[in-house]
């Protein structure tokens, strides 16, 4: 039996920020284990590497306190150690004349929550993107950045391991709680003091394990992305992003400038078959018939989920996908749009009782233990300062 004071259960960035912070704290004895041979294989390494600035978030929740400062922190880190940076900025456009509102409504909320954003015309648009297109104005983010999440995970991995407070186990899969202080894995048994779950995609299954969030399930949405050739690609200099829907926790195709170079065009959020469906067969697990029933239910009950589910499916046609994305540029052809192997999972958290989306990160406690749920976007972006904050004041102060 392996035995460590903490152990976190989880190898993406909110596992590895928060074995950052417990060492930081002077926790000397970490394990953190994962079912994969190394960090990044999932979310974590999936996305689009795009550091937010806090302009969705309503003011007052957990994403809008943390999502500015984690922001800030991530550049500084990869500054600092000479990771890739690319300070790309973001513009935001209006499609119709109707998402004017909405527009006011994100430069309200992104300065009540202290961050920089400037509303311009078409003009001042043309100077930083001349090939976006929008309606009367646009919000323009000079905070957002890029990021390559997979050198980042690689390098917090290198850190722990050198710090000689931390031990990975990797191809160690989590199996059960077995009683207040040992988990069981696919590798044995784990002792502890203390149990962070940080799982992600599986973070229901593993809180559940522990009698709690049991109102909770993680449901999938498949993000698909497109990259751009030359020398369309050349014709974007950051990112273009639509006005969203407010009322869902999903920004829309957009337009994405890579640290390296590359223009990726995605992802959408397409209801997926299962935690790990990345294909479009590939990934569909026992678990199908489960999800299949929660989609259902959220479609009957959740007018919001029902859109989604009727319109963004049509995105696997390349059609309805280019249509989309044309839409926030002025010169696109669809040869300009070619297939990429990039695709993620978004694990979206749901109350199963009120057939909700959850909008906010979710921390539960149970005995011995902490319970990461809902970790998604911007959980990259605020990763940083969430970890700390999770460790202040769920585990420093019990």
């Amino acid at each position: 039996m392996y035995h460590a004071h903490t152990v976190i259960c989880g190898a993406g960035i909110i596992g590895l920020t928060i074995a950052r912070e417990l060492v930081k704290a002077g926790c000397d004895d970490v394990i953190i284990f994962d079912k994969e041979a190394a960090p990044s294989k999932h979310a974590s390494g999936r996305n689009s590497g795009v550091l937010h600035a806090g302009i969705y978030y309503d003011p007052g929740t957990l994403k809008a306190k943390m999502c500015l400062e984690g922001n800030r922190r991530m550049q500084a880190w990869c500054e600092e150690r000479g990771l890739p940076l690319f300070k790309s900025g973001k513009v935001i456009v209006a499609r119709t004349d109707d998402e004017l509102s909405t527009l006011d409504e994100l430069e309200r909320r992104a300065t009540a929550n202290g961050g920089l954003v400037e509303m311009i015309d078409q003009k001042r648009l043309a100077e930083i993107e001349p090939n976006a297109r929008t309606v009367d104005r646009a919000l323009y983010s000079p905070l957002t950045s890029v990021v390559d999440p997979k050198r980042i995970l690689d390098a917090m991995r290198e850190e722990l391991e050198t710090s000689g407070k931390a031990r990975f186990f990797f191809g160690t899969r989590f199996t059960g709680a077995a009683g207040a202080n040992a988990v069981t894995t696919s590798q044995g048994e784990i002792g502890y003091k203390l149990f962070i779950n940080a799982a992600g995609a599986y973070s229901d299954r593993v809180a559940q394990a522990f009698g709690i969030a049991e109102n909770y399930r993680l449901l999938p949405f498949k993000g698909i992305y497109r990259v751009l050739a030359k020398p369309a690609a050349d014709r974007i200099n950051g990112s273009i992003y639509p006005v969203p829907n407010i009322k869902n926790p999903f920004l829309g195709v957009h337009f994405t400038r890579s640290v390296h170079g590359d223009v990726y065009v995605g992802p959408t959020a397409i209801p997926a078959f299962g935690r790990e469906n990345y294909g479009l067969f590939n990934g569909m697990d026992s678990e199908i018939l489960s999800i299949l029933f929660r989609d259902m239910r959220l479609f009957v009950n959740n007018p919001k989920f029902r859109t989604i589910a009727m319109e963004e499916p049509r995105k696997y046609f390349f059609k309805r996908f280019f249509e989309d994305a044309a839409r926030l540029v002025w010169d696109i052809r669809p040869e300009d749009m070619l297939p990429s192997a990039k695709v993620g999972i978004r694990p979206q958290l749901v109350d199963v009782k009120t057939s909700q989306l959850v909008m906010d990160f979710v921390i539960e406690e149970a005995q011995n233990s902490v319970h990461i749920l809902n970790s998604i976007s911007p959980a990259f972006t605020s990763s940083m300062y969430f970890a700390e904050l999770v460790v202040k004041q769920h585990i420093l102060h019990s």
